[in-house]
């Protein structure tokens, strides 16, 4: 039994007490010269042995992360930063890239999430080991340098987190015009709001954040599971996936096309790597992140796998390989086209559900940017009542908004959300330099598998950029140019780093 309300209580609970609330953040976080009463600057340090090394700011009372999230709540995080939109909508796709072949487009799918299973494995370990708020930004740092770290700040910041909430919260003014029609205006007041309502439950309480992210993750993979048991029992297409199981030839074009095939299921499981920003914030990270890592990624191959094969049942490989809402269309196929409705609903509860997520782990790496002095150092600053980082959730908030609104971010988020694939390549193997640079460090779990473990994951990270490169060399282009755009922003902060 999860703790906390059911999530209509709790929204309810939390709209209730929000005017108070910020009030009282307001009061907070604005008054610069009670700041030494009022808000905190927090800089802890990790050594690569994982020791934790807090300093106390001066004139700052010192006022930490509240230490909050359990084995439970970084399963579901896992599984509910994953788990948007992509699972209703993109099976088709991939199953079109491989020419129709059932069989290939199961082990694509399956290869995709080995291949996540590989790098939750070890970012397993340096989460175990390294327990610190910001998570791969801290491995990156300790490990390569403060630029290429400040470097994955800045792209997080500016593009691909604020980027992946404007376009969630788009998808979901989008998805519920399908149920209630509403004018473009109106649709983007409801973008808006929604960021509104996620980035002040997010800045109020990590506590009340973690349990709505529960509630909404448990409801959208009940979704998925009642759906799928639905389509297994009414479907009539069991007979037509034996003949498309295998293709009636293959050369080394269809190969390529499993490559391409490939990219985007890694972009379907692409999120899990989030829950590591919130090591700070766990209850017992040592024990439990490894656990969270391993069994979240396990469930999502095993949904991901089921959905698949529930839809192929419903529709049949040539009318799945054809659609592109094929979550819908499979309900609709065994009910009605009524029905379908539930899939929007559904959807609308799945991207919420994973802005949240956002919302509940990206501000902790801006928290942390700033605790090194590279970033507004306000940014890094404790609430002394919510002991959240709120004025990093809060300027978060306020770029996706200002994305969603004036809905300029699709094109940057297409070129840039790429290169985050060097940055999860980097941070994994930081793990060879953390092994050689401290061999006798403290581990509470190491990697099975090692070298070749994140070994494979780093290649794979390797080859989705480079393919990306290759596919579209313009659009790669401007997305590592906006990268770089970082460099005149990091030799503006860098003496300040120098000094903390």
């Amino acid at each position: 039994m999860l703790k906390g309300l059911p999530i209509a209580s709790l929204l309810v609970s939390q709209v209730k007490l929000l005017p108070r609330r910020v009030a009282v953040l307001s009061s907070g976080i604005a008054r610069r010269s009670g700041a030494a009463t009022l808000c905190t600057t927090l800089q802890t340090k990790y050594d690569p042995r994982g020791n934790e090394r807090t300093f106390r700011a001066p004139r700052h009372p010192m006022t930490t992360l509240a230490r909050t999230l359990g084995l439970r709540d970084l399963i579901l995080l896992i599984i509910g930063s994953v788990i948007g939109s992509g699972i209703f909508l993109v099976p088709g796709a991939i199953l079109r890239q491989v020419e129709g072949s059932v069989g290939l487009a199961l082990l694509v799918w399956l290869g995709g999430g080995v291949l996540s299973l590989l790098g939750a494995l070890t970012y397993g370990e340096l989460a175990a080991m390294n327990p610190a708020a910001g998570g791969l930004y801290v491995y990156i740092r300790d490990c390569f340098g403060r630029l290429p770290a400040f470097l994955y700040g800045w792209t997080l910041f500016l593009v691909i987190a604020s980027g992946s909430v404007a376009t969630l919260a788009v998808a979901f003014s989008t998805y519920l015009g399908e149920v209630v029609r509403m004018p473009p205006l109106v649709a983007k007041i409801v973008s808006v709001a929604m960021i509104a309502v996620v980035t002040a439950v997010n800045a109020l309480s990590t506590r009340q954040s973690a349990d709505l992210q529960n509630w909404t993750t448990l409801i959208k993979v009940g979704a998925v599971l009642a759906m799928s048991a639905v389509l297994f029992l009414l479907g009539q297409s069991y007979s037509d996936i034996a003949p498309a199981l295998w293709p009636a030839h293959a050369d080394r074009s269809l190969l390529s096309n499993c490559g391409v095939a490939m990219i985007a299921v890694l972009w379907a499981y692409e999120g899990w790597q989030f829950a590591s920003y919130s090591a700070g914030e766990a209850l017992d990270p040592q024990r439990d992140f490894p656990r969270a890592f391993l069994a979240g990624t396990v469930f999502l191959i095993a949904i991901y796998l089921l959905a698949n094969a529930a839809y192929l049942v419903a529709l049949g490989p040539t009318d799945t390989a054809q659609s592109n809402a094929i979550a819908a269309s499979s309900v609709a196929r065994v009910l009605n086209p009524a029905a379908a409705k539930g899939v929007a609903l559904t959807i609308l509860i799945s991207v919420f559900s994973g802005a949240n997520s956002i919302q509940l782990t990206a501000p902790r790496v801006f928290y942390a940017m700033a605790a090194d002095g590279l970033f507004f150092r306000r940014l890094a600053e404790v609430h002394p009542r919510f002991r959240t980082p709120a004025i990093a959730v809060l300027a978060g908030g306020v770029w996706s908004a200002l994305l969603a609104w004036t809905g300029t971010f699709q094109q940057l988020f297409t070129y840039v959300i790429f290169a985050g694939w060097i940055f999860y390549g980097l941070a994994a193997a930081s793990i060879f330099v953390y092994r050689r640079r401290s061999p006798d460090a403290i581990r509470p779990y190491r990697v099975p598998g090692y070298p070749w473990t994140p070994l494979l994951f780093v290649a794979a990270s390797a080859a989705l950029v480079i393919n990306t490169i290759a596919a579209a060399p313009r659009g790669a282009a401007v997305g590592i140019g906006i990268v770089l755009l970082g460099l005149p922003a990091y030799l503006i902060w860098r003496p300040r780093a120098r000094s903390a």
